[in-house]
């Protein structure tokens, strides 16, 4: 009901960032379909197919904070737009290469619109959203990307429908255009946060007033380094191996799941999609629910409770024979595996001040895709000397206890009003 009391502008922001981390999702997901008929197609190994999906990681950790530190520099909204038309374009030219390394390239560079788009729509609502409800308002636009997997689940069985494999794919890429116009709303509707325009505001003052007493000051194109020195160190740090366990676990699981599903449970195209279906709205519970726990129980508990419960839950389907006990942990599994993602967003941005916040989120969500990039790659050369479904089990357990020592040792931020100044956070230490 909460949302029936917020502006005009605030919904507009929430629409955007819901928007296009929901297309992200899709653009980002096909690949991991696809990626049995490019076996087939193209001769690639488990190994490379792991190389692609960790490059588009690897290159998406660069680009979440690089577009953290041009949006505390430039805005909120426009660097939004730039990251959205980035991912679409090179999405759209994935569908026309026809070799490993060209895909691997485009992927690549796919990466660096796909890493800022979350880091820049995350702080855009965090700002723009009340404290009290900003762990929901985040889980909202983190469960867009339920709708994303799931459209490129569904449009993955059409084009295995009507299509030859060697076209199907293609248009799967595609069709990933799309998101480039949303440009267009977030253009000519969305608005940069008050916070944010406070804290230029102030910032235009400090840099005029240095000016005027002949004074060099700090420059605005270094400022993003604050977040490495205390107080900030300790946050950042805790932060990035928060992130670094929960990609790596989210990521093994969903890179390799429909190759598992295939290989090691011989499901067909229909079947796949099914179980597959299962996660993916399991996943959409799971990140309105851990959207509501997190307001109400606090950041950390909520992230060490959905870790536990994963790490059980990914051991239990990775070892089950295909029946509809196994149909039903999809369930499950989604709902955890996803939906601990959902307080993410809030508590990042609540752990650095305006002047840095879109450096601090993005340096940490994108330091943390950098490392969890080396899940996917492990797995599919682990895989090579141990089945499919027992690497991903291993890493995935791994990545979990790391999130639950993280998160114990990191300060609790539930309903903390977002501070503009980095001399207002050092209680947050």
């Amino acid at each position: 009901m909460w949302l029936q009391r917020t502006s005009v502008n605030e919904r507009r922001a929430m629409l955007a960032a819901y928007a296009g981390y929901g297309l992200d999702g899709f653009d980002l997901m096909v690949y991991t379909f696809i990626i049995p008929t490019l076996l087939a197609l193209w001769g690639m190994s488990k190994a490379q197919a792991g190389y692609i999906a960790s490059a588009t990681l690897f290159t998406s950790a660069i680009g979440g904070w690089g577009a953290g530190v041009l949006a505390d520099r430039y805005g909120r909204v426009r660097v939004l737009q730039l990251t959205v038309l980035w991912y679409a374009v090179f999405t759209f030219l994935s569908g026309f290469t026809h070799s490993y390394g060209e895909l691997l390239f485009t992927r690549g560079m796919q990466g660096f619109g796909f890493g800022g788009e979350w880091t820049v729509g995350s702080v855009l609502v965090a700002e723009t959203i009340e404290a009290r409800h900003r762990g929901m308002a985040a889980g909202i636009v983190q469960s867009s990307w339920s709708l994303g997997w799931a459209a490129a689940a569904l449009g993955f069985w059409a084009v295995s429908v009507l299509l030859p494999p060697q076209l199907g794919w293609k248009v799967l890429f595609w069709v990933g255009i799309l998101p480039a116009l949303l440009v267009i709303y977030i253009r000519r509707n969305v608005r940069e946060p008050s916070t944010y325009i406070e804290m230029r505001a102030q910032k235009q003052q400090r840099e005029r007033a240095a000016a005027a007493a002949g004074a060099s000051g700090a420059a605005g194109g270094v400022e993003f380094l604050n977040i490495f020195k205390p107080p900030l160190l300790r946050n950042t740090l805790l932060a990035t191996l928060l992130a670094t366990g929960m990609l790596t676990a989210y990521y093994s699981v969903t890179t390799w799941l429909p190759t598992f599903l295939e290989t090691e449970r011989h499901l067909s195209v229909t079947g796949r999609t099914g179980y597959l279906l299962m996660l993916i709205v399991g996943s959409l519970g799971g990140y309105l629910a851990s959207a509501w726990l997190s307001d109400v129980v606090g950041r950390r508990r909520g992230f060490i409770v959905f870790a536990c419960c994963g790490a059980l839950l990914i051991l239990l389907y990775t070892r089950m024979p295909v029946s509809g006990g196994m149909l039903l942990s999809g369930f499950a599994l989604g709902f955890f595996v996803l939906g601990i993602f959902s307080g993410m967003g809030a508590c990042f941005a609540e752990l650095f001040p305006g002047t840095v916040r879109g450096s601090g989120q993005g340096f940490c969500y994108s330091a943390g895709r950098a490392f969890g990039a080396a899940g996917p790659a492990l797995i599919g050369v682990w895989s090579t000397h141990v089945p499919l479904g027992q690497s991903i089990g291993a890493v995935t357990v791994g990545a979990y206890a790391l999130v639950v020592v993280s998160a114990w040792a990191l300060p609790e931020t539930r309903g903390r009003v977002l501070s503009v100044d980095a001399a207002m956070v050092e209680d947050a230490v």
